[in-house]
């Protein structure tokens, strides 16, 4: 029997009803024959109390433990910390050029992680992995510097911008299904706005939403993506650049010159926000996958449980932002990323065996046995595609979110997952100062690109 270390740190997290399971796809990895035989460590915050409230840490520890068992004779040697003790830690190792064999790597790490030459650069292992084919790519964005990519995106992936909608409130107004453009959400705010209701719930309390919830899905819609490829990459662009000032232009206009949203909206939070639309005083709300899962965890259930909602639970719509009519790119995008990959410690390629087995856990926890197992458990989605997913087993509602999430709709790049905080507290201060009038798009992008320009 071999010996295993795990050092664990509580984390207390609220627990949610466990959705439909099914029979596990996680013993299916793949066993494959490793020559190393010592000790391999990762690093990782997927905690036993984390795991239980959330799917993507369940899925990471379930496949972990089936990889170790397939595999007797490494000794995988887990050090396990809480999420905020993790990031605290993780910075420390690589301070002292000391990081874990295997560990989850930030994307905001990433490029002075691999040009100080402390990650192992997996561009080659990773096009040639068996599962490549069925990788959503556009996940490796945040792990890439130049043309080189160093981790394999892990854990689940969610969208910061959907628009919520009840379905039977719009019929009422006579929309079938919520508006492509923000020019027919116009025309319903007339109606709405008649019937004391708002049209659509937004909060940027918390200074962060605008920026995440909204334009960088918003900003997509005029930049399209290679100009924040080009962000992240220093290739050139800037937040100067014309299209980017018409995406703000657009923002400010929204918020400043309809009667769409709540007039309170930089004042209340997202979670304030969702209350308008759980109370039927908004007729649609914009967030996050967290929102849509307390929204429907909330109204869903019995006509007996108080609290519960079951006719409007049984009306939630789920839409991408409505299209700017000045815009020209992604008209059915939508943002969500994967905020950490699994990276190596470059030293472990001094040995070439321990190096292969190393690359063999990091496919095989982000792969295909993790990806079914996140799906049929939870329906969520990670890097690895799965195809065909058997979703009879939940909800309409919970069917119809995942494959508006991972199916139907095109993605794009969470802002503030890239670049740098310095950058973005800067950006998210003077939004919320323009969306009250009181700023002019060409300023807030002159103030993020001197931000830019001094801390990136």
């Amino acid at each position: 029997m071999k010996k295993r270390q795990v050092i664990s740190t509580v984390l207390a997290t609220a627990m949610v009803a466990s959705l439909g399971m099914t029979a596990s796809a996680a013993t299916d990895v793949a066993a494959n024959e490793l020559a190393y035989t010592g000790d391999l460590e990762i690093m990782h915050y997927s905690t036993s109390e984390e795991s239980e409230g959330n799917g993507g840490s369940d899925g990471f520890r379930t496949v972990l433990a089936a990889w170790d068992e397939a595999h007797p004779d490494i000794n995988l040697v887990q050090n396990v910390l809480a999420n905020a003790e993790y990031k605290t830690q993780i910075a420390t190792l690589a301070a002292a050029d000391d990081l874990p064999d295997v560990f989850l790597l930030q994307g905001m790490n990433t490029k002075d992680w691999a040009k100080q030459g402390l990650i192992y650069d997996l561009t080659d292992t990773i096009k040639a992995s068996p599962y490549y084919a069925d990788y959503n790519e556009g996940y490796f964005t945040p792990f890439t510097d130049g043309d080189s990519i160093y981790g394999y995106p892990a854990l689940t992936g969610g969208t910061c911008t959907v628009v919520i909608y009840d379905k039977a409130m719009w019929a009422e107004a006579g929309y079938d299904t919520f508006p492509s453009t923000w020019e027919d959400v116009e025309k319903a705010s007339e109606y709405f706005n008649e019937q004391g209701i708002t049209t659509v719930a937004f909060g940027n309390g918390g200074k962060w939403q605008a920026n995440s919830c909204f334009l960088s899905t918003l900003g997509n819609r005029y930049t399209g993506p290679d100009w924040f490829l080009s962000m992240i990459n220093k290739g050139g662009a800037a937040f100067t650049d014309e299209a980017f000032v018409k995406a703000l232009a657009e923002t400010q206009r929204l918020f400043t010159e309809t009667s769409i949203f709540n007039e309170d909206y930089n004042v209340v939070t997202n979670e304030d926000a969702r209350e308008y639309f759980i109370s039927g005083d908004a007729a649609a709300f914009i967030g996050g996958n967290w929102d849509e899962s307390y929204i429907a965890a909330t109204l869903g259930g019995t006509e007996e449980e108080e609290g519960t909602d079951v006719e409007k639970f049984n009306n939630m719509g789920f839409a991408v932002l409505p299209q700017p009519a000045d815009a020209t790119e992604a008209p059915t995008s939508q943002n969500i990323g994967l905020g950490y990959a699994i990276a190596i410690n470059a030293k472990v390629a001094e040995d070439p065996d321990k190096l292969a087995a190393a690359i063999d856990l990091a496919q095989e926890i982000t792969g295909p046995a993790f990806a079914s197992y996140v799906a049929e458990k939870y329906a969520l989605g990670g890097l690895t595609k799965v195809a065909d997913v058997d979703l009879s087993s939940f909800d309409p509602i919970t069917q119809a979110f995942y494959n508006w999430s991972y199916v139907d709709t095109e993605t794009c790049e969470i802002y503030d997952s890239y670049i740098t905080n310095a950058v973005w507290d800067v950006l998210n201060t003077d939004l919320q100062t323009m969306m009250n009038g009181e700023m002019s798009p060409e300023d807030v992008a002159a103030n993020a690109q001197a931000a830019y320009e001094a801390n990136y």
